[in-house]
C-alpha cells in the first residue's frame, strides 16, 4: 500500500466515505450502522464483487485517482471501511 495516514484523518474522513457507499449502492442503512472494522466483501456490508467495482468508480471520480482491479492490494484496501478510508486518504487528489 502506502504511506500510513493518522488515525485522526481516517476517523475524520470515514464517515464521508461511508455515506458516499451508501448513497452508491442505494443501501439502507446509515453511516452509524456500519462496523468500521467489519468487512465490506461478503458477511459485514453484504457486497459482491459487482458493488466493489461500483464502489471503486465513485472513489475513484470522488477523490481523484484510479483505483485498479490489479492492485495487489486490494484484498487489504477492500478488508473494510476502515482500510478503504485509509487508503483513500493516502490517496485522495481532491
Amino acid at each position: 500500500m502506502t504511506e500510513p495516514v493518522s488515525p485522526a484523518t481516517v476517523d475524520a474522513l470515514w464517515p464521508e466515505v461511508v455515506a458516499l457507499i451508501i448513497e452508491a449502492l442505494n443501501m439502507e442503512l446509515t453511516p452509524a450502522e456500519v462496523d468500521p472494522d467489519g468487512p465490506l466483501y461478503g458477511e459485514g456490508m453484504g457486497l459482491d464483487s459487482i458493488d466493489m467495482l461500483e464502489i471503486s468508480l465513485v472513489i475513484s471520480k470522488r477523490y481523484g485517482f484510479q483505483m485498479r482491479s490489479d492492485n495487489a492490494d486490494n484484498e487489504k484496501i477492500f478488508a473494510s471501511p476502515r482500510a478503504l478510508t485509509a487508503y483513500i486518504a493516502s490517496q485522495r487528489t481532491v
